[in-house]
C-alpha cells in the first residue's frame, strides 16, 4: 500500500506529550496503528483458514439467540471465527498496551457452545498448544481443526505488514493508552461470510453482496468524549487468485485537525455526471428510497450488504453517501470506518438527530449529531445498548450531507 496521505491545509503537526504526566504516552500513534494493522491481518488469515477447511467451517456456526440477536435478520449467526478473532485482537493489543485491556470491546461474547451442549469460554492461551487444546473442546475434539486455528491465532505478528511505506512514521499525537478504547467487529457481514458467494465487481463499482463485503473492523476512540481517532479496515476477500483469496487493508487517523489516511480523498465527480450516488441496505424503508431517488442519477441508487462495507464504499468514492434509517448497526460496525471518514474530511451522523436539528446545525462537521462511542443506551439491554439507534448517514462532503437531510425531512 502506498504511503498514507496527510489530509488538510497545513494541519500536519508534531505535538509533544506533557512530560509532567507520569504515564508513558503513545509518542507515535504509528506504534498502535501498526499493531492494529498486524492483528487485523492475522484476523483476516483466521477468516480465510476457516473458509478453506470445509470440515472446520461446518463446525463454526451457531445461531445467536436472546438479547445478543440482531433483530434485523431472521437468522443471525455467531461463528467461532468471530470469537477467536475478537479474543486474539484483545490478547495482542492488551499484551503491548496493558492500560487498554479493560477497554477493548467487541461484538461477540466469548462463550461458545459445542455440539455436546458444553459451554466453553474462548480465550487465547500462552502457547499455541494450549490454545489448540482449548479450541478442541469447542470443536468436539477435532484436533486437526483446532491446530489449524491455533496456528493462525499465534502467528508472529512482527512479520506481517513490515513494509516501510505502510504507515507514516510521524503520527506524533499526545494520546495515551489510558485515554483510549477500542471497538472490534471481528467479521462484519457475517451472513455474507457464511454464505461464501464469490461475487465480483467491475472496477469503480461496488460489490452488492458476497465475500467481498465481509470485513474486519477495528476502531479506536477517546474514552472521555467518544470521538473516533483511529480506524483499521481489513478486507480478507478482496481478490481471488489461483493461490487463493488475497486481502487489502485501509487505515485512518483523525485528531484535533490532524488527518492521515491510506486512502486518497476521492476526486470530485465530473460536472457532466448527474446526481448523487447513494448506497442503501436492500431492506431500507420504501419511503427513504423514494425520497432519495430524485437526487440520484441513473442507476446511482445502489444496494450492498454489510454496514462496514457500505461505509467503505463512501470512503473509496464508490458512493457519495450511505443512509440507514434503522437502528440496526452498532458501535463496533461504525467506529473504525468513522475514523477514516473523519481523516478524509467527512464524518458519520445520527440521522434522527439531523432530521430534528435546526437548519444551521445540519452538516456542520463534528457537530452534536456526530456518532460517539463511549456511552451505552442505559434504557436498552443486550446488544441494543450499543446500537446506533437513530440510524446514520456516512458522508465525505458536508454539502452532500445537507442535501440528503433536506430531502429526507418529513418523509418518514
Amino acid at each position: 500500500m502506498a504511503q498514507g496521505q496527510l489530509i488538510g491545509q497545513g494541519r500536519k503537526k508534531k505535538i509533544l506529550p506533557n512530560i509532567n504526566q507520569p504515564e508513558t504516552p503513545v509518542s507515535s500513534m504509528a506504534d498502535l496503528l501498526m499493531l492494529l494493522l498486524r492483528v487485523a491481518e492475522k484476523a483476516a488469515n483466521v477468516a480465510r483458514v476457516c473458509r478453506q477447511e470445509a470440515l472446520l467451517f461446518q463446525l463454526l456456526v451457531q445461531e445467536k439467540t436472546g438479547l445478543d440477536k440482531n433483530k434485523k435478520f431472521v437468522k443471525d449467526f455467531k461463528t467461532l471465527a468471530d470469537v477467536v478473532i475478537q479474543e486474539m485482537i484483545r490478547h495482542d493489543v492488551g499484551a503491548q498496551f496493558p492500560e487498554m485491556i479493560d477497554h477493548i470491546h467487541g461484538e461477540e461474547s466469548n462463550k461458545f457452545e459445542n455440539g455436546l451442549g458444553e459451554s466453553v469460554i474462548v480465550t487465547v492461551c500462552g502457547t499455541e498448544e494450549e490454545t489448540a487444546s482449548l479450541l478442541a473442546t469447542v470443536l468436539d475434539g477435532d484436533l486437526i481443526a483446532a491446530a489449524l486455528l491455533a496456528r493462525a491465532i499465534h502467528q508472529d505478528a512482527t512479520h506481517i505488514l513490515t513494509g516501510t511505506d505502510t504507515v507514516p512514521g510521524d503520527l506524533h499525537i499526545p494520546l495515551r493508552p489510558s485515554e483510549l478504547g477500542i471497538w472490534i467487529d471481528p467479521i462484519d457481514a457475517t451472513s455474507q461470510y457464511i454464505e461464501g458467494r464469490e461475487q465480483g465487481a467491475e472496477e469503480g463499482h461496488l460489490c452488492p453482496s458476497g465475500l467481498q463485503c465481509a470485513l474486519v473492523l477495528i476502531g479506536v476512540y477517546l474514552r472521555a468524549t467518544g470521538e473516533p481517532v483511529m480506524g483499521v479496515i481489513n478486507q480478507p476477500f478482496c481478490q481471488k487468485h489461483q493461490t487463493g483469496w488475497k486481502g487489502k487493508h485501509f487505515w485512518g487517523v483523525s485528531w484535533e485537525g490532524f488527518g492521515a489516511c491510506s486512502v486518497p480523498r476521492p476526486k470530485a465527480r465530473p460536472a457532466e455526471t448527474p446526481g448523487l450516488s447513494v448506497v442503501l441496505s436492500s431492506s431500507e424503508k420504501q419511503a427513504v428510497k423514494e425520497a432519495l431517488a430524485p437526487l440520484c442519477g441513473p442507476d446511482r441508487l445502489m444496494y450492498a450488504s454489510g454496514a462496514g462495507y457500505k461505509i467503505l464504499c463512501v470512503i473509496l468514492g464508490l458512493a457519495d453517501v450511505y443512509v440507514l434509517s434503522e437502528g440496526s448497526t452498532f458501535k463496533w460496525d461504525s467506529c473504525g470506518p468513522h475514523a477514516l471518514l473523519r481523516a478524509l474530511g467527512g464524518g458519520m451522523v445520527d440521522l434522527k438527530k439531523c432530521l430534528s436539528a435546526s437548519g444551521d446545525r445540519v452538516g456542520r462537521r463534528h457537530g452534536q449529531e456526530e456518532l460517539t462511542y463511549h456511552q451505552p443506551h442505559t434504557e436498552s439491554s443486550g446488544a441494543d445498548r450499543w446500537a446506533n439507534q437513530g440510524g446514520l448517514v456516512a458522508y465525505l462532503d458536508c454539502q452532500t450531507l445537507s442535501t440528503v437531510i433536506k430531502e429526507l425531512k418529513g418523509k418518514f
